[in-house]
């Protein structure tokens, strides 16, 4: 039987009406309640009624896109889908936490809450940029970054082309127009943050300590957990705040991850979640497997079609 391994969502992938659908289609999924009365404000209205913007704030987007992402999930469970592992995204990795067990659902939304308070402060004191950089290998965007006058580095290693880098606005832009002039692309990501750089600090500080102070219970997952951090399998579940706060700094090694799940047998990647960047991704970086996402009734269905 061939190996399921689901995939979470990261930040940025949002947008209005997100998992309206498949909540429709499975009234008995009640995610996005359970999960707002733990964040303190509703998610659905947040989702189904705000501006596009509003949505984007990270206190406000980390806990959304991760309920949709549940959601999601939970229909996988009704349609009786087996899977043997999870990795998420940066952000994803929390609802693949939920998913395997690490976290119970409770303390997973008290975990995002108190990370997308920490995030959000630390993006306004801290102001940065982003950039995907694409069509040039991780090894040439380090050099360059390291050339720069300020403070940029490389932070999510999405693909053999696609590296995104993080830092100073200035420096981020100087490296984005010095790519541009090498013939690479350089697109803008629509976030006012350095996410998994040094400018994230403060978050990380403050993350772990809200965590210590939480009383969280982390549990061994049920499945294999692959991290961003060691981009493979995860098999030392102690100090757990300490490893969360680490990850909000460090550079998500996503590649490492799909070639880590490949060598294991996987051979099905669905991604649970908004949009469809990490099913792109595994599309770009791996050969010979099944790549579907699941968002709503159409991409269930479709997805659905691949593993039955």
């Amino acid at each position: 039987m061939s190996k399921t391994v689901f995939l979470f969502s990261g930040q940025g992938s949002q947008y209005i009406g997100m998992g309206k659908e498949l909540c429709e289609k499975y009234p008995q999924i009640d995610v996005y309640e359970r999960a707002s009365d733990i964040v303190g404000f509703d998610i659905a209205d947040k989702i189904n009624n705000s501006s596009e913007e509003e949505l984007a704030k990270t206190v406000f987007s980390q806990p959304a896109i991760m309920a949709t992402s549940l959601t999601a999930f939970e229909a996988m469970k009704i349609n009786g889908i087996e899977f043997s592992a999870v990795a998420g995204h940066s952000l994803g990795e929390y609802a693949a936490m939920v998913a395997s067990g690490i976290l119970s659902f409770e303390d997973g939304f008290r975990v995002i809450k108190a990370r997308a308070e920490a995030m959000q402060k630390a993006a306004e004191n801290n102001p940065g940029a982003m950039f995907a950089i694409i069509g040039k290998p991780a090894e040439e965007v380090e050099k360059i970054c390291a050339e720069i006058d300020g403070y940029v580095v490389p932070v999510n290693y999405n693909s053999a082309a696609q590296t995104v880098i993080a830092g100073e606005i200035s420096a981020a832009e100087q490296a984005a127009a010095k790519f541009s002039e090498m013939g690479a692309k350089a697109v803008r990501l629509g976030v006012s943050a350095a996410f998994h750089s040094e400018l994230m600090r403060s978050a990380a500080e403050e993350f772990e300590a809200a965590l210590n102070n939480m009383n969280i219970s982390f549990k061994n997952p049920a499945v294999s957990f692959y991290s961003n951090i060691i981009g493979d399998k995860m098999t030392s579940f102690d100090k757990m705040p300490e490893k969360l706060a680490k990850h909000i700094i460090s550079p998500v090694k996503f590649t490492s991850e799909l070639a880590a799940l490949q060598a294991e047998g996987y051979e099905n990647f669905i991604e649970l979640g908004p949009n469809k960047v990490l099913t792109g991704l595994v599309k770009k970086t791996l050969k010979g497997v099944n790549a579907a996402n699941v968002e709503d009734a159409k991409t269930l269905e479709k997805a659905l079609e691949i593993l039955k």
